[in-house]
């Protein structure tokens, strides 16, 4: 796709890597190559493992974008919110394979594939908007709340909880970690076992047992833009 998101695909499953970086952050450019790698997935009709570079997924959205002033800070909110709300609605299935550590929009992201796998060791996933004086946006909050576990809801939206990979699976941010050597491999193991499943009937569920989340964060999306001024 670019320098910053590659593509690879064997054999009907598609490999999105991300790679800006330390922080793999995430910039325009990086949705951009991020959208074309679906828009590439979709064409092949392929299963797609979402990974980052060893040690870090990625830390959130590109802090030199952010700092640039309000709109630009809301623009680049909205572009991420929009995409994520695309792989939450993804006709094929999506598995994020967390490479490392996960914070803010890195998070975001693992709250909206189908499947994610962390890796053990001392890393960091968690929303910690509120520790750096963010008020957490209406997309983010709908997005935390459709997946996280009621108990950790408000630990990681109010509180900025930070997790350990343990931890992140007790909260909702991971659904497995496995040793730092096995991610691609157990990743490979559960594109295969997607493979054996009803592309149609996965498609149609998913959307079906998301209508109330997709409509509830198509609301919010609208809501931060309003709120930030970026629909006039």
């Amino acid at each position: 796709m670019t320098e910053l998101v590659t593509y690879d695909l064997n054999d009907g499953i598609a490999t999105v890597t991300i790679s800006n970086g330390k922080a793999n952050a995430l910039s325009h450019e990086v949705f951009e190559g991020l959208n074309k790698a679906l828009d590439q997935a979709e064409q092949d009709k392929a299963i797609v493992i979402l990974t980052g570079q060893p040690g870090v997924f990625s830390a959130g959205y590109d802090l030199k974008e952010m700092q640039k002033g309000p709109n630009e800070a809301a623009a680049l909110v909205k572009v991420g919110s929009t995409f994520t709300r695309r792989l939450a609605a993804f006709p094929l299935p999506v598995i994020g394979a967390c490479s490392g550590h996960a914070i803010a929009k890195g998070a975001f992201i693992l709250l909206s594939v189908d499947y994610r796998i962390g890796i053990e060791g001392p890393f960091k996933l968690g929303l910690n908007e509120v520790a750096i004086g963010m008020t957490m946006h209406h997309a983010g909050l709908e997005i935390a709340r459709h997946r996280l576990v009621p108990a950790h809801f408000y630990r990681s939206v109010v509180n900025a909880e930070i997790y350990s990979p343990e931890g992140a699976v007790e909260a909702g941010f991971l659904d497995e970690a496995v040793a730092q050597d096995k991610l691609a491999a157990r990743a490979l193991e559960v594109a295969s076992y997607f493979k054996t499943l009803n592309m149609r009937a996965h498609r149609e569920t998913k959307v079906k047992a998301k209508a109330d989340y997709l409509a509830a964060l198509d609301n919010a999306i609208e809501k931060d833009a309003e709120s930030l001024g970026l629909n006039g």
